[in-house]
């Protein structure tokens, strides 16, 4: 009878043990049963944390896009410097998996370039791209494509766009490319003469851009930094559909990488501004929900929707519905909360659990099978 009541409880145990196995986070050492992905689409919302996503969903109806995505994990945010990063550190960490000081743009610690996996991606024959409802100059845009001590030297960093052939991109900050100080260059013709198609919102606007036969493609949105979507701006839903569209038609059957900021969530944290927040996550939302569309639609796309640190502290106070949202901040600047990760496609069930916010790189360059 003892023996019988040992075995049952030994069978529970590995059946318990099996399930734990199957349900475990993938480390990079084991090998996914997925083909890997082609594509890969990393969509940073600024100063997204949790509080964020939740009081978007409230306001919307209780429901994102950010709810399709199947997989759930955390990152540890903190820099090389402090254990509160800021954009350019944090960005840093994403595209080339080292923790390095605030302010850096792709370099390390001691400033020396490190490369990122947009270059690596164009190393590799892939189609390359970035859009920001910022200025394309600014921290988390830059980190993919430039390599500066720091994140203030926006005309060197504007430089950066012309040493790699990147596909396309599209944001603010006209006036470091083409109303320059230092130097008096006209990025802007520069690019032209390099084969791009540009354009701007002073010429046309962005649904009347025409980029179908063009090899590569610039917009900027404005001179410098680009309204808000209570101003009046929404084009980047329109961008994001745009650039999958353009990306996935022009990567040369080698795949490409793409990466989407939805930078002003993170001003309305520093303004401790609820409304601006929860404007701009939505809007972050229905972009998110366009690159969705071509994901499922692909097949092969892998998306991963993070932040690089929380803003502002925010919180849901007592009294809050899901039509009024009662705020709270604990500060005007960031916090070193965990961030969430969200992921969706070929390679998504990596993003499981939680890991250093370097791991991402790492991750992304594994579900690529680089």
């Amino acid at each position: 009878m003892i023996a019988k009541f040992l075995t049952f409880f030994f069978l529970l145990f590995l059946l318990s043990c099996n399930q734990m196995a199957q349900t475990a986070p993938i480390t990079s050492g084991q090998a996914l049963d997925e083909a890997p992905a082609r594509n890969i689409i990393l969509m940073i919302g600024d100063g997204m944390g949790l509080t964020q996503v939740t009081a978007g969903m409230y306001r919307n109806g209780n429901k994102l896009n950010l709810e399709s995505f199947p997989v759930v994990g955390l990152h540890k945010s903190y820099s090389g410097s402090s254990l509160i990063t800021d954009s350019a550190a944090g960005a840093t960490a994403f595209a080339s998996g080292i923790k390095t000081y605030n302010g850096a743009i792709g370099v390390n610690m001691d400033t020396v370039p490190v490369k990122t996996i947009l270059e690596e991606a164009e190393t590799r024959g892939m189609a390359t791209g970035l859009a920001t409802t910022s200025s394309l100059t600014d921290a988390t845009p830059a980190s993919f494509i430039a390599h500066s001590p720091s994140r203030e030297w926006f005309e060197a960093i504007a430089l950066d766009y012309l040493k790699t052939d990147i596909d396309l991109f599209i944001g603010g900050g006209m006036k470091y490319f083409a109303h320059r100080q230092s130097d008096q260059r006209n990025l802007y013709v520069e690019l032209q003469k390099e084969g791009y198609t540009v354009s701007d919102y002073q010429r046309e606007d962005l649904s009347q851009a025409r980029l179908n036969e063009s090899k590569n493609f610039a917009y900027f949105t404005a001179e410098e930094y680009p309204p808000t979507v209570l101003q009046g701006r929404n084009y980047l839903p329109l961008a994001s559909r745009i650039a999958v569209e353009f990306l996935g038609s022009h990567n040369r059957g080698k795949g490409f990488f793409l990466m989407i900021e939805g930078a002003q969530i993170d001003w309305g944290g520093h303004q401790n501004n609820s409304d601006y927040i929860i404007s701009e996550m939505l809007d972050f939302d229905r972009a998110i929900g366009e690159v969705l569309k071509f994901a499922k639609e692909d097949g092969e796309t892998l998306v991963i929707v993070t932040a690089d640190h929380e803003t502002g502290g925010y919180a849901i106070n007592p009294g809050s519905t899901l039509d009024s949202i009662i705020p709270g901040f604990t500060t005007d600047g960031h916090t070193a909360s965990l961030i969430p990760v969200f992921a969706f496609g070929p390679g998504a069930k990596r993003f499981a659990g939680i890991y250093e916010n370097t791991a991402i790189y790492s991750k992304m360059k594994q579900a690529l099978g680089m």
